[in-house]
């Protein structure tokens, strides 16, 4: 069973927010890191790791990014909160 992750981002003054959805949350968080990919995480660097979910099935995975990308700013920001209160780079919690 392959396991896919929904991700949240944020920059250095936790401002700007990407949601993702991922089968390798390492690997993809390390492409943002490194600015692998020219587009909007790379425009305002954007590669701080502050919330993530696991599922068991790529189809929910993206059903709930779908439903994160649709909500609001306070409900990004609430969901950050429950996983991450200090808004840490949780990347270093995947080594």
């Amino acid at each position: 069973m392959n396991q896919s992750y929904i991700y949240i981002l944020t920059n250095k003054y936790n401002k700007v927010f990407y949601t993702g959805v991922t089968s390798d949350l390492k690997a993809r968080i390390e492409q943002h890191k490194n600015k692998f990919y020219k587009g909007f995480t790379f425009k305002y660097n954007v590669d701080k790791l502050v919330y993530f979910e696991t599922y068991g099935d790529i189809r929910e995975a993206i059903a709930r990014e779908k439903q994160i990308k649709a909500g609001s700013r306070q409900t990004k920001i609430d969901l950050i909160n429950t996983m991450n209160p200090v808004w840490e780079d949780l990347y270093l919690s995947l080594q």
